[in-house]
């Protein structure tokens, strides 16, 4: 795995460094990756660069091994995205196969993560309404592209990554979940409909300086349903409104769900699937159930996201804006 002194050495063999920077002219530094890959950024006058490596086993407390080849899917993934929306999606610059390891442009460091933001209280609805027009935008385009359907339609990544992990886990620890669970598997595994991003989550969503969204970590993408697209970004935002004591906090974050949402139903040319209140509902309660839980939540505030998506998962008309003004009053 490539660390703080062998990056520059790699990048001068990969021809994206000239070799005069191997005699110490450029800067390295350690970004976060998350739980599933090494991130490096790596600048000099002339470039200014950040390299991801996947990791072989994630770094969370349960046993999670993933295939190394989702970096070479994350590539294909960004060359898609980027054609199709270029303003929100960086620039691949290379990628090696043989490393599992891709480079690609740095993002202005006056950038923010919008997942920090949120939880600091930083709130900008409008950041919900441009997310909601990307995601369709990019639903809307690889919908209709059957070449890039037909590159994604493996599925054994998205199984190892999201559906073992957060739907299965859920259901082998709720016997009474099961049946739904189970239907809810069967949506986003069997229908084949557009270019699935797998990981849109505000961990990897940077907002610029005027509330505009950078996506990243495509490494999940394929062919599937877009209903999980929708329900693991709105999870996420569930999550927080339970996270937040702040009533004030609580309303802002529910109308950045729900400007989202209107903006991607606004948008999209494609039928959304009755079932996203279910589908957001246990990817937010896999956030306590799952393999990889939230981080922000007191046990007092996972009870409640608990008792609020069992409630959701077991009943049967409720829609999105009603899950979301449960959420604020729970």
């Amino acid at each position: 795995m490539l660390d703080e002194s062998s990056v520059v050495p790699y990048l001068t063999e990969r021809n994206l460094l000239q070799a005069d920077s191997y005699l110490g002219n450029a800067t390295v530094e350690v970004l976060t990756g998350g739980v599933s890959c090494v991130v490096l950024a790596v600048s000099n006058s002339e470039i200014d660069l950040v390299v991801k490596q996947a990791l072989p086993e994630l770094k969370t407390k349960a046993k999670w091994v993933a295939d190394q080849r989702r970096a070479i899917v994350e590539a294909a993934a960004m060359k898609v995205y980027h054609a199709i929306t270029p303003e929100n999606v960086p620039q691949l610059i290379d990628c090696d196969p043989s490393a599992f390891t891709l480079t690609m442009s740095r993002l202005p460091r006056s950038c923010t993560n919008w997942k920090i933001d949120m939880l600091e209280g930083r709130i900008y609805p409008e950041m919900g309404e441009k997310l909601g027009r990307v995601l369709a935008t990019w639903h809307n385009a690889t919908a209709v592209d059957a070449a890039i359907k037909e590159k994604f339609l493996e599925g054994e990544l998205f199984e190892q990554l999201r559906v073992s992990p957060f739907y299965r886990a859920v259901a082998a620890k709720n016997s009474n979940l099961q049946s739904v669970i189970s239907e809810l598997i069967d949506e986003i595994t069997t229908e084949k409909i557009a270019l699935v991003h797998g990981d849109f989550s505000p961990k990897n969503i940077m907002a610029t300086a005027d509330h505009n969204p950078v996506v990243l970590d495509f490494e999940v993408a394929h062919t599937g349903n877009p209903v999980f697209d929708l329900a693991f970004l709105t999870a996420h935002l569930l999550c927080k409104i339970i996270a937040t004591d702040n009533q004030g906090d609580k309303d802002l974050l529910a109308v950045t769900a729900n400007e989202f949402f209107n903006k991607y139903s606004e948008t999209i040319r494609l039928a959304v699937s009755a079932n996203l209140p279910k589908h957001t509902a246990l990817i937010a309660l896999a956030r306590v159930e799952g393999v990889s839980p939230v981080n922000y939540l007191s046990l007092d505030q996972a009870e409640r996201l608990v008792k609020l998506t069992k409630a959701a998962l077991l009943g049967s008309s409720m829609n999105f804006a009603e899950l979301f003004d449960l959420a604020k009053g729970a």
